[in-house]
Order: C-alpha cells, then structure tokens, then sequence
C-alpha cells in the first residue's frame, strides 16, 4: 500500500513525509476499498446517462459582443508602454 500512496502522491504533484503516507494509508485503503464495491454493483438494464438532468443546454450565437477598449482602459494608468501597464520592479 505505501506504493500506492507514493504513486497517488506522485501523480497529485504532492510531497508527503513517511509520517504522512502512513497516516494517509488506511484512507487510501478504504476508498480504494468503496471503489471496488462500486465495480461489483449490478447496472445491467440500466441506461447509461451522461447528465442527471434532461436538459438542453440552450445555443447563443458566437459573436463578439464587447468593443476594443484598450485605450480607454490604460488611459488612467500613472505610465504605459505598448499598450502595457508598466510597474514598478519588485522582486531584484
């Protein structure tokens, strides 16, 4: 199980302590665990569905529906560049 838990771990981008991973281990192992007792339910007959709900999702048209206000937008900004905000440097 301490396998999983470091490859589970591993895949999440997560670091874990060896303390960690052993409290982690018997959570793992009942999800794990429920994730097996979902595999053994029987669904045949049953439809599958990809929404719970039966509703359409209602079309709108792709269009643009704001101007171009770059201007007007940079024009209360203390100092500009290229249509950039220029700030000051904080990090050296």
């Amino acid at each position: 199980m301490d396998m999983d838990i470091r490859k589970v771990a591993m895949l999440a981008r997560i670091r874990l302590t060896d303390e960690e991973a052993g409290e982690l281990a018997p959570q793992l192992e009942r999800i794990l665990g429920y994730v097996e007792q979902l595999g053994e339910v029987d669904t045949v007959g049953v439809e599958a569905t990809a929404h719970p709900h039966d509703a359409a999702m209602p079309l709108r048209a792709d269009v643009v529906t704001n101007a171009n206000r770059r201007e007007e937008l940079l024009a209360p900004a203390p100092q500009t560049e290229s249509g950039l905000y220029v700030v000051p440097k904080v990090i050296e």
